[in-house]
């Protein structure tokens, strides 16, 4: 046991941030300034945001030298299924490459979750489950990799060192107040 611990330390994680609480992406994203203030090469796609809004972490992370993608085309009710299955077939491809291109020390693979988790229309011929499964075990044994979003799959769990649920308790928007700039994007 002990020296299973002491192997698990040189090596790369995998860290699940899910529930419905909200924190999920702001947690991987302080890990990702953590991570490359300590040097390390990090890379966040995210998997639902598209690049045609801005957020704040993408203008931050490009003045920071962070690397950072959106993949998607919105919230699955903003655009058509096809634009969705092209939007996540396109990433799941990117995310493939770059995730075995043994650039980065960090990946964070955020709303990953929320994104295999689509029950509107089929994605599991775009985004399939053991093609994730298989990159999280066969990515470089050196590399973090943090999965974050609600609805995580009981697959994506079982392969995770770490697993956090954020629990919602109280929300704003439950009193009507719509998503705030700097909080949420």
């Amino acid at each position: 046991m002990e020296e299973q611990a002491e192997n698990k330390k040189q090596s790369g994680l995998v860290l699940v941030y899910t529930g419905d609480g909200k924190g999920k992406t702001t947690a991987a994203l302080g890990l990702a300034i953590r991570a490359a203030g300590r040097g390390k090469r990090v890379l966040v796609i995210q998997f639902i945001k598209s690049p045609q809004r801005t957020y704040g972490e993408k203008i931050t992370f490009d003045k920071l030298g962070i690397e950072i993608y959106q993949t998607g085309v919105g919230f699955t009710w903003t655009k058509t299924p096809e634009e969705h299955r092209e939007a996540l077939k396109a990433a799941w491809t990117f995310t493939k490459e770059k995730v075995l291109s043994g650039q980065y020390d960090v990946v964070i693979l955020d709303e990953l979750n929320n994104a295999l988790a689509i029950e509107k229309f089929p994605i599991h011929d775009v985004l399939p489950l053991q093609e994730v499964i298989h990159l999280i075990k066969n990515r470089s044994s050196q590399m973090h990799l943090v999965i974050t979003g609600r609805s995580a799959k009981e697959e994506i769990m079982a392969c995770a060192d770490l697993v956090t649920e954020m629990k919602a308790v109280k929300h704003y928007y439950n009193e009507g107040i719509p998503a705030v700039k700097g909080i949420e994007f």
